[in-house]
């Protein structure tokens, strides 16, 4: 299994995820590109993602929701900024209210996605957010963000063994 290594810096209101995988690029690309394979590890356990919209060009909309073991619904939107296959994604990850509209009252944080070839055959994913202040960060964190995109990145494995 790959190792998820995750960094914070709250000076400079960023979280910081890198793990690298035994796939091409292009292939780590399709987990983004493929709205039924970002569902797949994007909702860490317990947490089922389903993509509702999945528009992954510059100006684009992605939304999605995560169900609980409970059934409750936790739904999230992406502005797509900028999209470089294989090896780049930029956008806005923010929190979306019951009729999946912006939710104000939560921080939205501007995501960097690099995918890039690393020695061995191996790729490796870095996701870089960005809060607007170390308080947004800090909220985001006491959420459980950590502990839950270090879930979903570990599912990755499983997908690829797939392959």
């Amino acid at each position: 299994m790959s190792a998820v290594d995750i960094s914070k810096d709250l000076e400079n209101a960023t979280l910081v995820v890198s793990s690298e995988f035994a796939a091409a690029p292009e292939r780590i690309w399709r987990l983004w590109a493929d709205p039924r394979q970002l569902e797949r590890w994007w909702g860490p356990e317990p947490y089922a993602a389903t993509v509702v919209d999945h528009d992954l060009r510059p100006g684009g909309h992605v939304s999605y929701y995560m169900t609980g073991p409970e059934g409750d619904q936790h739904k999230g939107f992406w502005r797509v900024l900028e999209v470089e296959p294989p090896a780049r994604l930029v956008f806005e990850d923010g929190f979306a209210d019951d009729a999946g509209e912006p939710n104000d009252d939560l921080p939205v944080s501007r995501a960097e996605v690099a995918i890039a070839s690393v020695d061995g055959g191996r790729t490796r994913m870095t996701i870089t957010s960005t809060y607007g202040t170390t308080a947004e960060l800090e909220q985001v964190l006491a959420m459980g963000m950590e502990e839950g995109i270090r879930a979903a990145v570990g599912q990755i494995d499983a997908l690829l063994a797939e392959d």
